[in-house]
């Protein structure tokens, strides 16, 4: 891969990759740093790459490498803080879900409140669960493709995203969550 074929992968796939670093590592410092770190990783090794190869798959896997290794180094797991459920929430007087068109800022608010607490339940899922599942939602990849990045059969995958989803499920309907 020359020059100007790698920056033509960063422009085509760049802000997946970002993405899917921030989700990650769960947050934007460290994904930005993890993406830079996959980033360097990539460019070092570019005359090895080739522009025909699935080279998004590869870079998804560098950066997983690159984050397990940072984690294991530090010992240290970035945990989102428990978000207050929704029923606390709607006793507050808060209406969880507008009906009209019209995005107040309460509603705003709320929207991102939920966002952020759904990102913190997937983010609380065991890393066997939360990897697929970020590769999927966040990097918009077929089943085969997380497959071959995490080296595992495809049925495993599918087994694991189905737990995950159940585990989502039953952590949601926990705190009285029925969308």
């Amino acid at each position: 891969m020359n020059h100007d074929e790698f920056e033509r992968f960063v422009l085509r796939f760049g802000k997946d990759i970002l993405r899917f670093c921030r989700m990650t590592a769960g947050d934007a410092e460290n994904g930005d740093e993890l993406y830079q770190d996959t980033m360097l990783r990539l460019l070092e090794k570019k005359k090895g790459l080739e522009a025909t190869q699935n080279t998004k798959s590869y870079a998804l896997s560098v950066s997983i490498y690159l984050w397990k290794n940072k984690k294991k180094k530090y010992a240290n797991r970035m945990r989102l803080v428990p978000i207050d459920s929704m029923d606390e929430m709607t006793d507050g007087g808060y209406e969880i879900f507008a009906h009209d068109n019209e995005a107040s800022p309460e509603h705003i608010v709320l929207q991102q409140n939920e966002i952020d607490m759904i990102q913190g339940l997937v983010a609380s899922l065991p890393e066997k669960y939360r990897i697929p599942i970020y590769l999927y939602y966040s990097a918009d990849m077929q089943i085969s493709e997380i497959s071959e990045i995490l080296g595992l059969p495809e049925g495993t995958v599918k087994s694991q995203m189905r737990k995950a989803k159940k585990q989502l499920k039953e952590k949601l309907e926990a705190i009285g969550y029925d969308r």
